[in-house]
């Protein structure tokens, strides 16, 4: 190899660790917006697999309202407790 060979070699080399280097700081950035993403995606899985039970949800959130909702599921959820003892 000449000088300009072994030149180039070497810069190759500082240019890739200094791409690794930036990859791993982007990754470690973007890390919380992954696992933000990763359960939308979960959510949004779960919707696409019961499109009926979503549909009825949204449905008597519209008719209802989400205070009144809010009230059933916490007589639901109290009458749940009791039965389950």
């Amino acid at each position: 190899m000449n000088g300009r060979e072994q030149s180039l070699a070497q810069r190759r080399e500082e240019l890739v660790a200094r791409s690794a280097a930036q990859r791993a700081a982007i990754s470690a950035r973007i890390e919380p917006v992954v696992r933000k993403a990763a359960a939308l995606d979960r959510i949004v899985s779960k919707v696409r697999e019961y499109p009926v039970a979503t549909a009825l949800g949204v449905g008597a959130v519209a008719l209802l309202g989400t205070r009144r909702i809010f009230e059933i599921a916490t007589k639901v959820m109290t009458l749940y407790a009791l039965f389950k003892r």
